[in-house]
């Protein structure tokens, strides 16, 4: 059992960790027909912005409630009502999704109470347009924090109770460190056994790099107002990370059944995936899904040559630090360094002695004597000064593109991580050249001009 610690110091050098509204608004990226709303500062909004842009290199839809100094120390209510009517009128979505920051959260301003003044003062303006709030202080928590009470405060709104099930409808609620190749992937695997997936939030409809056919000022796709009111009615919901128990539980209090996964990445998490789903169809598990099982089984073989007894320093949220981190368990690494971003009870549970909540700075110190940096983009000059090899993995991958495409859940995704870590080491490797090779000590000192030249070969010109 890993004992977690926090760091002593004053401030965070290179920091890890993105802020709890930035999570909010990613999952709000996941639902269709939206525009995520920052009831900030517009420094707050455009930071944000900007970063997941450079990861994903799309347009990404998120406006903000412009604070100033005046409004802040008053009070946001007219920031807000100008917003969300900006809003409704220039891009009619079906759902304004606003997260709150640190500005807001440290005035105190009650965005409850002044969503209720604005849907009674403009309701027949705002009609046909959802608002949903959830209070995301950045001073407090991190990115996944974020997004899991994103995903809370959209069930608490809009599940109630149903009468009756769908048979074969199966809900899943994804955590913020799976990517839309991810999701993408479990649909398929829920799908190959006849049963029908609904996302939420659903970055493999938004966020994966798709052209739509014309032009939208909201989210390109994603999970729809209907899915959410749905998930009440599913025969079963599977979650996917520590981070989504609180979203769990909520279904749980209206009787939809449940089951919580840590991790989908390794062949143990995968193949409770697939009993579950065999449990929940009644079918037994086709042919391919067996072949994917044994491709990742002898990848796992081929892996262990290149990764075991290597030493790793992983930088990541607690949810992706404990998927990764397992991974380099069972092929036989060590996790000598993990450093995360929020607490978490699944920290306790990674393979490692201690887990630091720290930044990019105490990575780096602790990965001294290790054999690969895996973190985000900005572990890049940390590994360069440590002369290891980094291993992108998380958000933000500012420097690659494709990273929307990055798989490593299931038997696919586990497969193709091994043989993407392994062949990380195999390209560091020295490859030996001419000069490595070391001189018989007679030539070595004729070469040098010395005296030693007997039993030398003389060179005889032609």
């Amino acid at each position: 059992m890993a004992i977690v610690l926090d760091s002593k110091k004053a401030c965070a050098v290179n920091p890890l960790k993105m802020s709890q509204p930035l999570g909010a608004c990613y999952a709000f990226l996941g639902l269709s027909s939206t525009m995520p709303l920052m009831h900030g500062s517009q420094g707050c909004t455009s930071f944000g912005l900007v970063l997941l842009v450079r990861h994903f290199k799309e347009a990404i839809p998120m406006q903000t409630t412009a604070m100033n100094e005046v409004s802040t120390i008053l009070g946001g209510m007219d920031n807000i009502e100008q917003a969300v009517l900006n809003i409704k009128k220039r891009a009619n979505p079906a759902l304004i999704a606003i997260a709150s920051t640190g500005l807001t959260e440290t005035k105190g301003d009650d965005v409850d109470g002044y969503l209720r003044l604005i849907r009674a003062k403009h309701a027949e303006t705002l009609a046909g347009s959802e608002i949903v709030y959830v209070s995301t202080p950045d001073f407090v928590g991190a990115f996944q924090d974020g997004w899991a009470a994103a995903v809370k405060a959209l069930i608490a709104a809009f599940v109630t109770p149903a009468d009756t099930r769908v048979a074969g409808r199966i809900g899943v609620l994804p955590g913020a460190h799976l990517s839309p190749a991810d999701l993408e992937e479990v649909r398929e695997l829920i799908e190959t056994f006849g049963l029908h997936p609904v996302l939420v939030p659903d970055l493999s409809r938004s966020l994966d790099g798709h052209i739509p056919e014309d032009f939208t000022p909201t989210t390109l796709g994603g999970a729809s107002l209907g899915d959410i009111r749905g998930l009440a009615a599913c025969e079963h919901v599977i979650a996917i990370g520590e981070q989504m128990r609180g979203a769990v539980e909520r279904l749980e209090a209206v009787g939809v059944p449940c089951t919580l996964f840590d991790r989908l990445t390794g062949l143990t998490a995968t193949d409770a995936l697939v009993a579950l789903l065999m449990r929940l169809s009644g079918e037994p598990a086709p042919a391919r899904l067996k072949r994917q099982r044994g491709q990742l089984v002898d990848a796992m073989l081929d892996g262990h040559f290149h990764l075991g007894g290597k030493r790793v320093a992983i930088g990541a949220e607690p949810d992706l630090l404990f998927a990764l981190a397992s991974l380099i368990h069972e092929m036989g690494g060590e996790v000598a360094a993990a450093v995360t971003t929020t607490h978490s009870p699944v920290l306790t549970r990674v393979p490692t002695p201690e887990v630091l909540v720290g930044d990019l700075e105490d990575l780096e110190l602790r990965a001294i004597g290790c054999d690969l940096l895996l973190t985000h983009a900005h572990g890049r000059q940390a590994a360069a000064r440590l002369n290891i090899p980094l291993f992108r993995a998380g958000i933000p991958q500012f420097d690659r593109i494709g990273a929307a495409h990055q798989l490593s859940v299931g038997y696919r995704g586990t497969r193709d991580l091994i043989f993407q870590l392994a062949n990380t080491f195999i390209a560091h490797l020295h490859a030996h050249g001419p000069d490595d090779w070391p001189l018989p000590a007679e030539a070595r000192a004729a070469a040098q001009g010395g005296a030693a030249t007997e039993n030398v070969i003389p060179i005889i010109p032609v």
